[in-house]
């Protein structure tokens, strides 16, 4: 089994505070925090407070890159989460997250960045698109 080049953590916050979620500040500090506690190193940041409501931001790091965008008037908050290094803890972040936004629901997808082997990479593809349509209950 070939190791991937990167990791790509797919997250998805439901039912969160309307306030936490159109905080740029607050927003701003947890993943900046979650970034730190997860062992990443941090390069830049850049963060955006929408009107009348909303935040996006990335914090850019030697590994990749994490980053936010807000609804506050749905209660969510999509978010990303790249790394290239094996050293980072992810848990760590996630953790973190449902501390700070304390979503009713959280949706973690992973995939896989940079399978090089062909053969891998196609053996791979097929089974998560199998597993999508499963869990779609499509055949």
């Amino acid at each position: 089994m070939e190791d991937p080049l990167g990791e790509h953590y797919i997250i998805e916050l439901y039912e969160c505070s309307h306030e936490v979620l159109d905080n740029l500040e607050q927003v701003q500090t947890t993943l900046l925090d979650a970034a730190d506690i997860s062992g990443a190193t941090i390069i830049d940041q850049r963060f955006h407070k929408f009107s009348p409501q909303g935040v996006s931001g990335v914090v850019v790091i030697a590994e990749s890159h994490l980053s936010i965008h807000t609804w506050p008037e749905l209660g969510y908050a999509a978010l990303d989460l790249f790394t290239c290094s094996k050293d980072m803890d992810i848990q760590k972040a996630l953790d973190l997250l449902k501390q700070v936004f304390k979503p009713g629901d959280m949706v973690v997808e992973y995939i896989q960045r940079g399978l090089m082997d062909p053969t891998y990479r196609k053996n791979q593809r097929l089974h998560q698109y199998r597993q999508a349509h499963l869990a779609a209950g499509r055949q």
